[in-house]
């Protein structure tokens, strides 16, 4: 007979304290860390009874969390191995057997709270006095002949063991909830727990209301009853002779979890379909992933999972992503970035990694070079389903590119090595409509802009350049994502020599016409300059008259490359960093070859056509300057004005 009162042995007071404020970051993780105990015992379990130590006949191995709303308790039960007496002495009273004294002792040295703590402990257990006022463990060992025990706590330090009248083998823990944690006295609460941390646990788990349950019981057994009654009244002379007396049993919920989750199958036995519905129900998006990386590895370390690459509605979607990390098949945590490379975590995926070092929360990585090697790993697989794909799958990887292209692009600014793996599959859509690659692109221009990269940011506010470049047998390729800007500073320092300028920086060279005559052009110069800073008011203003060859365009504006990047990281930085000051740099370019600028020289000194010089000079410069970039409120209402003037006069 098992009678006996003591104290926990941990050499200190403190364990719970600290129990609740350094080990566990949420208040529900002890539902997981009780879950997992009672999946680790019907797993030992298993394990004898294949070793031939243990008779499991037709026992069907589950777990059931039974909620109490009446009397305030959540019980977890398992029919896994069960503990003797001697067990709980040593696993439950030692508390932590080989490591709590270092831990305490690191505790006291310190006590940062970003302070990594290693080891394995076996504190899971401890967990439940983070909600519970009281603790009951009721077990019987899988041991023939093993007494039952009943072990109970209050404090967590304090405790006392007796026999208990538990008849079957397993283990039941009962928490008397604490009034600070009664939220969890919820099904529904409780529903989303185990969802969240055990939805792919590979015992099944079942959660009932005790009250809930036996209400049901009851109400069926009156039904049934009434029902016989009735039945025998109807029919006094039969005798019922070779019925069967037995209720039937009512139909049971199934298990909260999936046991057999799709991760842990080869990827040959997979369809599309099952990756498709694992993602939809997992990540609750109602679209198809665009493709997917099936992780399967056995060596060096032990590591599966799936990787999904999402259809993005918009790219600010990439911010979204979440990668579930999980330790056999148990929830540890949503992007961890020391295991899951930071810029895959803009993906959608599930890893499972039993050789990952956790310590005793099942929280926090500790610093472990195999947690690196691990990263490696998932980074090398990606770029190998990338570069497979644009290999033997063209058509799909352009398809997806709209979508797939912010993440490969801050993956390789991020990843030296990842774009050292991607550098040859970055594609670009050009002008055509064709996607390219960059070494394509330059070689194919080599004799009209070598080692020169034109680039369009928007297409509607950079139409009239892109129609140009069109019309001069010229390409530019879209960078069209806020990562772009980024991305091209990063392609040029990768790429020796290679510059970038967008379709509205310096092009003059490009699309003027060199068989045009330019015998005026100085004096041209001269006079259109005075014309435009005069009307205009701008004395600074940089004018340049060049013979275009597209003939119905008067003018076009230019900005430099480095003055706008300089603009760019001046709005980016809410103008610091001493940029917001510096000039712009702009440059209005005229078309000598254009009929209204020609007709402009011949007003140039007119006092009867002044009037008429100014309003087409200012509407020449708004029209150049709506093609760069939107005007302010007010230079919009002087531009409707002026044109509403033109059109009255154009009438009359």
């Amino acid at each position: 007979m098992i009678k006996e009162q003591g104290s926990i042995s941990v050499n200190a007071t403190n364990i719970f304290p600290i129990i609740k404020k350094w080990l566990y970051s949420d208040k529900d993780i002890f539902l997981r860390e009780l879950i997992s105990n009672s999946n680790d015992a019907i797993t030992k379990l298993k394990r004898l009874s294949s070793m031939g130590e243990a008779q499991l006949e037709d026992d069907k191995l589950e777990i059931r969390v039974i909620l109490n709303k009446k009397k305030k308790t959540i019980s977890i039960v398992d029919n896994g191995i069960g503990m003797t007496a001697d067990e709980v002495k040593k696993y439950i009273n030692q508390v932590a057997f080989s490591g709590a004294e270092e831990f305490l002792k690191k505790y006291e040295q310190e006590k940062d709270e970003s302070s990594q703590i290693i080891g394995h402990f076996g504190l899971g257990f401890y967990s439940a006095f983070m909600v519970a006022e009281r603790v009951e463990i009721d077990t019987r060992s899988y041991i023939e002949d093993a007494e039952a025990v009943k072990w109970s706590s209050t404090s967590g330090i304090e405790y006392e063991m007796d026999t208990s009248d538990k008849a079957e083998r397993g283990t039941v823990i009962t928490l008397h909830m604490a009034k600070d944690s009664e939220e969890f006295l919820n099904e529904l609460e409780l529903k989303q727990i185990l969802e969240k941390y055990c939805a792919f646990l590979p015992i099944e788990i079942y959660l009932e209301d005790e009250e809930e349950k036996a209400e049901k019981q009851k109400a069926e057994k009156e039904k049934k009853k009434k029902a016989k009654k009735e039945e025998k009244k109807a029919d006094k002379e039969d005798t019922d002779e070779g019925k069967d007396e037995s209720e039937p049993v009512e139909p049971e919920e199934g298990p909260i979890n999936d046991t057999n989750p799709l991760w842990l199958k080869n990827p040959s036995d997979c369809t599309d379909e099952e990756y498709k519905d694992f993602y939809k129900r997992v990540f609750m998006d109602f679209q198809d992933p665009l493709f997917w990386i099936h992780l399967n590895v056995d060596y060096p370390f032990r590591l599966k999972g799936i990787l999904y690459f999402p259809k993005l509605a918009n790219e600010y979607e990439t911010l979204e992503g979440r990668v579930k990390l999980y330790n056999n098949q148990v929830f540890v945590a949503d992007n961890i970035k020391e295991v899951i490379p930071e810029f895959l975590l803009l993906l959608k995926g599930v890893i499972d990694c039993p050789d990952l070092p956790l310590n005793v929360s099942r929280s926090f990585l500790q610093n472990d070079g195999q947690v690196k090697k691990i990263s490696e790993h998932i980074t090398k697989k990606v770029a190998d389903k990338l570069t497979g794909m644009f290999k033997n799958e063209r058509e799909a990887f352009d398809r997806y590119w709209d979508d797939i292209n912010p993440f490969i692009k801050y993956g390789c600014m991020r990843d030296d090595k990842f774009y050292d793996r991607v550098k040859d599959i970055l594609i670009f859509k050009a002008t055509d409509g064709q996607y390219t690659a960059l070494k394509d692109y330059l070689d194919r221009n080599k004799d009209k802009h070598k080692d020169q990269v034109f680039y369009i940011t928007d297409e509607k506010q950079q139409a009239q350049y892109i129609r140009m470049f069109e019309d001069y047998g010229l390409e530019a390729l879209h960078f069209t994502t806020d990562i772009d800007s980024a991305f091209i500073n990063f392609l040029e320092m990768k790429e020796s020599g290679v510059k970038f300028n967008r379709v509205d920086s310096d092009i003059s060279d490009l699309i003027k016409d060199e068989d045009a005559k330019d015998e005026d052009s100085k004096e041209a110069l001269e006079a259109l300059e005075k014309l435009f800073k005069e009307a205009l008011g701008q004395e600074d203003l940089k004018v340049s008259v060049e013979a275009l060859k597209t003939k119905d365009t008067p003018a076009i504006m230019l900005l430099s490359e480095q003055s706008r990047r300089m603009q760019e990281m001046s709005r980016r930085f809410g103008g610091g960093m001493g940029f917001g000051g510096m000039p712009t740099e702009e440059t209005l370019v005229l078309n000598i070859s254009n009929p209204l600028v020609k007709r402009l020289l011949e007003y140039e000194g007119s006092e009867d056509k002044k009037e008429d010089s100014d309003l087409i000079c200012k509407h020449i410069y708004d029209l150049a300057m709506i093609s760069l970039k939107p005007l302010e409120p007010a230079e919009m209402t002087e531009f409707i004005k002026r044109s509403n003037l033109l059109l009255t006069r154009l009438a009359d």
